[in-house]
């Protein structure tokens, strides 16, 4: 059974949403394994990470990594957003 989840979060502009992109981008494929993997996309001032998991511990996993990138790239940027996730 295969397991994903989109996280959206959303920024005060498209500038600040692809700040964050670029400081996230690098990540992808990085830090995908054989249980799990994600892919980015921005669009305006909307980022959202898409993750797959092959279970639920995985997608667990890498729900909290994502959401702990994120939070470390806002905090690097001095930026706040709204977070979204639709599974």
């Amino acid at each position: 059974m295969k397991h994903e989840i989109a996280l959206s979060f959303t920024y005060p502009s498209s500038a600040v949403a692809n700040r964050i992109e670029r400081s996230l981008r690098p990540e992808i494929g990085d830090i995908d394994d054989d249980r799990s993997s994600a892919s980015l996309t921005c669009e305006s001032d909307s980022l959202t990470i898409h993750i797959c998991a092959a279970d639920l511990a995985a997608l667990r996993a890498g729900v909290n990594t994502w959401c702990s990138l994120v939070s470390v790239a806002e905090r690097a940027g001095g930026v706040d957003s709204s977070v979204r996730a639709e599974h």
